[in-house]
């Protein structure tokens, strides 16, 4: 007699759906459509004043107005067919040749670049030292000065615009690089950042340091400021894009054209210079100004993202 098999016989598992081609491609191509769209709305103005920048005169008033140059030509910038004594409305004032100061143009950028990068590493010095006292020494009412910090960030800082003006105008430092440079240093958020950020190193580290002899400035410079290039970094670009284009505190500061920057120094050209014709230096002007602030965002992406990332991570 037969006896049944002990084990039952194994089934192949049912064939999966077979996908359509393309399928996958097309419904991710339908969800990355809304930043396809955001992208456009962000590239087209930037896309507009780039071809302005290199069209001649006779080009910026047609109509309706042409999408590449036919013609294109640096005289924006430049025209050396401009004559005072001579009027022609073919060729205008370049962006170098419309301001009666030292360098023209020139000027306005050598200002905000010196003022953005004194700010940047002034307010970061002084935030990582302030960070590393909050974080790894037991200052009486630390914690209550944390947050009075903290609680600064709340304040408009629109509200400090009058006291600050009247205390630069009673110091002597109306149109100078101190007023400029001296009320930015003090940053809340970067300090907020910092101190997160230092939470994650190992207090036994900072001991270890204090059992070798090393003094606290030392500890600051050769230990805290290494471990916190990540968080240094990504901070950077904050504040150098707040400062390259800061615009409303140089306006109610700087009374001359030599301690302008480069914000109000376009707002300037704008209203000295207004008209379809003056689009092109105006546009030149803008192109400059942009160009900067894009290169260091590029050259430092890697950075922004490992210290958002770690701060994340570890705060």
């Amino acid at each position: 007699m037969a006896t049944a098999p002990l084990t039952a016989p194994v089934t192949a598992p049912p064939a999966p759906t077979p996908r359509r081609p393309g399928s996958g491609t097309r419904r991710g191509g339908l969800l990355r459509l809304p930043f396809y769209l955001l992208s456009l709305t962000m590239i087209a103005p930037f896309y507009w004043m780039l071809i302005t920048v290199f069209k001649p005169v006779t080009e910026l008033d047609r109509q309706p107005p042409s999408f590449v140059p036919e013609h294109p030509t640096l005289d924006n910038f430049y025209d050396p067919g401009y004559s005072p004594t001579k009027v022609n409305p073919g060729h205008l004032q370049g962006l170098f040749q419309r301001f009666q100061v030292d360098f023209g143009f020139g000027r306005f950028m050598f200002n905000s670049l010196l003022i953005t990068v004194t700010i940047t590493v002034g307010s970061l010095l002084i935030a990582s030292l302030a960070a590393y006292v909050i974080t790894k020494h037991r200052v009486p009412g630390r914690r209550l000065i944390f947050l009075m910090i903290v609680a600064s960030m709340m304040v408009p800082w629109q509200t400090t615009l009058v006291p600050n003006y009247v205390i630069m105008r009673n110091l002597g430092w109306l149109d100078t690089y101190q007023g400029y440079v001296i009320p930015a240093l003090a940053k809340a958020f970067v300090l907020f950042f910092l101190v997160q950020f230092l939470h994650s190193i190992p207090d036994e580290l900072i001991q270890a340091a204090r059992v070798d002899g090393a003094g606290e400035w030392r500890i600051w410079w050769r230990i805290v400021l290494p471990l916190l290039r990540p968080a240094l970094a990504a901070m950077s670009i904050f504040i150098v894009l707040a400062e390259w284009n800061n615009f409303l505190w140089p306006l109610i500061l700087v009374q001359s054209d030599e301690m302008a920057n480069i914000p109000v120094a376009l707002a300037r050209l704008n209203s000295y210079f207004t008209g379809a014709q003056n689009q092109g230096a105006i546009m030149a002007g803008g192109l400059l100004a942009s160009l900067p602030s894009i290169a260091f965002f590029l050259a430092f992406q890697r950075y922004f993202t490992r210290g958002i990332v770690l701060s994340g991570l570890k705060g």
